[in-house]
């Protein structure tokens, strides 16, 4: 094979390699689980998304922002306000699927202003028994206007 060759087909194998480690366990001998989920009630709402996806005794929560259940309206109250029912919906997604507050292991924050920083963490801190690892970002635009957006990945079982 050429370096040029050997180049180009540097990242299809890596790709490769990684499709293959997500297909099967690591004892090689049988297929990883995975299931799309969605919470009751929120077809009508057309979200391109699952609100979860679980991969055997993993739940990775797509991202969550303060809207009322069921609508795409969000929570008054301002940053408070939308963190206390982002919160309350990533719960709900979490109990749905078999999982809790105190499983989640890894959490991402999207924030529209990061100056709101203080204030999201006031009311984030206060479900969470032991923090779950967290990264924290400003974001240029969140859905709906949201204020803050937050992902999670729990265990289930």
């Amino acid at each position: 094979m050429t370096g040029q060759t050997m180049a180009a087909t540097g990242p299809l194998l890596l790709l490769s390699s990684m499709i293959s480690a997500c297909q099967t366990s690591d004892t090689g001998d049988r297929q990883m689980k995975v299931e799309y989920l969605n919470m009751p009630g929120t077809e009508k709402l057309g979200l391109p998304f699952s609100a979860a996806v679980r991969v055997d005794n993993m739940l990775y929560l797509s991202g969550n922002i303060g809207n009322l259940p069921g609508t795409l309206e969000l929570a008054a109250g301002g940053i408070a306000g939308e963190t206390r029912q982002t919160m309350e919906n990533i719960k709900a997604v979490l109990e749905q699927f078999g999982s809790s507050l105190d499983r989640v292991v890894k959490c991402t924050v999207f924030l529209a202003d990061m100056s709101q920083w203080a204030a999201m963490n006031k009311i984030y801190v206060s479900y969470f028994s032991n923090p779950p690892a967290r990264s924290a970002f400003g974001a240029g635009g969140l859905a709906l206007d949201a204020r803050l957006e937050i992902e999670c990945i729990a265990t289930v079982g």
